[in-house]
């Protein structure tokens, strides 16, 4: 810290209870100069010698026959005149960054220039500030925080804005020049390395990171904290992500933990005041600002403490940019009344519609997808889709207990994500389970509204076999489960059939090939190259053998199927037997490209038909 002493002679001035301060002098005093609730009694010729104000006071009392002087909102204080008398007396004076801006506003009150005497106070306070306090990082820190209390003269003589600018103007400085004694709270840290001659020397100081003044700056009120954050966005040399660990650093250290103390009536307006100036200060910028949870968790806030509706729509539209890297529990958002879900679900419908609409206006799929050479940018431009279609799917599993969600709004958050963001749909299948698990007196119609969501094509292994077995889904449902999964299987074994088939092909080229190399060979060689080929030949599979071991397994598969579902099962398998081969995979091919709803048509129609029929039969 630094510091700057005026004056020589020793300090002359004594104190007489709590209100009295007097100079120890051979001389009488002959003014008194009141100040607040204390009264100084001093000498006229040092203070008319430095001070033109008190001149024309000291003039004016002498008309009126007085010898009290009233100095009426003197800045600073009694502490600020102390030191300005002082200087007048050219006592010894310590000024540093706690009290030079009290005693630069207390002369500027006294009119304490080079006009009245070279080489005044007012002149060797700005030398200071000029030459060490404004150069130096955590006294610039420390002289801003003291203006709070001595506007509006410290306003008027631009001591805040001088110091918000040396501030602003050293948080973008080459790091290089920065080290950790430099900073506010950090302290430098050097090892030392020994050489083999056992000399000594400082070890390479520690990396300074990018964001080395962030925590520095938070001891500021939140006032002075948003001008010098807008002085350092303003110089446009500082990274977004800088800003946002800074602005998240601030709201970290001032805003409360407790959700009592967020609204309490005593630090309410406080704790609005707070998070409506970090919004504010927020990048916009999808690749830049705070994380997407931070931006959350100040939205809880936002909408806890009741900040302005403007403010809290842009914030929305800042977490709509980057809502896909937000997890399930970061979208947990607490409704208020009139709601009566436990969670905001139309909050997050509007984060949601926000993020789609965005990525549809920046990102132009169709052509993504027409371009040979987009097929990595296709990848790179589906990654965020995809992540926010796990996030929906995951939040309406959170949410599907809550007894008071309607379908509707189910259903809306749902069908706001594009199909391309849900390739594998047993996300939603598990939430719309869940959903009909806590509504057992659910009605078949709404049943089946809900469950139109399910694309079963899109369903994996596990979750077909699963929701074979599930007794909450409608039968239609569970008919196109186990009709697909029956179309999975066929094209696995032709697949495997078709591999088959090619390794036949491939062997009876290499033996053609052999052949013709082993005529021009010994017959010792063509003895052992024929044997060998016999190997080879024995290892290859057999079709037959291929596709009756297929059967097996897939009759394996069925017997993990519940009793009604396997008896749709078999069904569908036996009328895929009677059919041809030419008729199965047209069949097959045309009902997978039909959707769930639609599949069950001609043959298909009579077999679920009979399948019901045996289900009363039987049961």
């Amino acid at each position: 810290m630094k510091f700057m002493k005026l004056g020589s002679k020793p300090d002359a001035f004594q104190a007489e209870g709590n209100s009295i301060r007097y100079v120890t002098s051979e001389l009488a005093t002959d003014v008194i100069v009141t100040v607040g609730e204390i009264k100084f009694y001093l000498h006229k010729f040092p203070l008319l010698s430095k001070s033109n104000h008190l001149q024309k006071l000291v003039s004016k009392a002498n008309e009126e026959n007085s010898d009290d002087i009233q100095l009426i909102n003197f800045p600073g204080g009694p502490k600020a005149f102390e030191i300005c008398a002082k200087f007048c007396y050219g006592m010894t004076v310590t000024l540093n960054p706690y009290n030079v801006v009290a005693a630069r506003c207390a002369a500027e009150y006294l009119e304490m220039t080079e006009d009245v005497d070279h080489g005044n106070l007012i002149f060797k306070i700005e030398v200071f500030l000029n030459t060490s306090v404004f150069r130096s990082w955590k006294d610039s820190i420390i002289v801003l925080q003291t203006t709070k209390s001595l506007l509006p003269w410290s306003e008027d003589l631009k001591i805040v804005g001088r110091c918000i600018d040396s501030i602003a103007s050293k948080t973008s400085v080459d790091l290089s020049n920065i080290t950790w004694s430099y900073t506010y709270n950090r302290k430098l840290t050097a090892s030392e390395k020994t050489f083999h001659d056992g000399i000594k020397i400082p070890g390479k100081l520690e990396s300074v990171p990018m964001d080395w003044w962030v925590e520095d700056i938070c001891e500021l009120e939140i006032d002075l904290y948003k001008r010098v954050m807008i002085a350092v966005k303003s110089k446009g040399r500082m990274d977004g992500r800088i800003i946002g660990e800074a602005l998240k650093t601030y709201a970290v250290r001032w805003l409360p933990e407790s959700v009592d103390a967020l609204v309490s009536e005593v630090h309410n307006r406080g704790n609005k005041s707070l998070v409506e100036t970090i919004i504010c200060l927020l990048p916009f910028d999808k690749n830049a600002g705070c994380s997407c949870s931070f931006l959350l968790k100040l939205l809880k806030v936002a909408i806890l403490v009741r900040a302005d509706d403007a403010l809290r729509e842009d914030l929305i539209d800042i977490i709509g940019l980057k809502l896909d890297e937000a997890s399930a529990n970061d979208i947990l958002i607490p409704a208020r009344s009139p709601q009566s879900t436990i969670y905001d679900v139309e909050l997050v419908k509007r984060l949601v519609n926000r993020f789609v609409t965005h990525e549809m206006n920046n990102q132009d799929l169709n052509a993504i997808q027409k371009s040979d050479k987009g097929t990595s940018g296709l990848v790179l431009a589906r990654g965020t889709w995809l992540n926010v279609g796990r996030l929906v799917d995951s939040y309406l599993a959170e949410i599907a207990r809550d007894p008071n969600l309607t379908i509707s709004s189910f259903t809306e958050l749902s069908q706001l994500v594009p199909e391309s963001a849900r390739p594998i749909h047993d996300g939603i299948y598990k939430a719309i389970d869940i959903y009909l698990k806590e509504r057992p007196t659910l009605t078949k119609a709404d049943r089946k509204n809900l469950c139109g969501l399910i694309d079963v094509k899109k369903l994996t292994t596990d979750a077909s076999m699963h929701a074979a077995q599930n007794d909450r889904l409608p039968l239609r449902v569970v008919v196109q489960v186990l009709y697909f999964e029956q179309l999975r299987t066929t094209a696995g074994v032709q697949v495997m059939e078709n591999s088959t088939h090619d390794e036949a092909l491939n062997s009876t080229r290499n033996t053609d090939e052999n052949l013709q190399r082993m005529a021009s060979g010994n017959g010792k060689s063509l003895g052992r190259q024929l044997s060998q080929m016999k190997i080879k030949d024995e290892h290859v599979p057999r079709t037959g053998k291929l596709a009756k071991m297929g059967s097996k397994t897939r009759g394996s598969g069925v017997q993990l199927l519940p009793s009604r579902s396997r008896r749709i099962f078999d069904k569908l398998w036996v009328i895929g037997k009677v059919n041809g081969n030419a008729e199965n995979r047209s069949s097959e091919t045309s009902a997978s490209s039909q959707s769930p709803r639609s599949i069950i048509q001609g043959e298909i129609k009579s077999s679920v038909s009979s399948s019901r029929h045996m289900r009363h039969s039987i049961s």
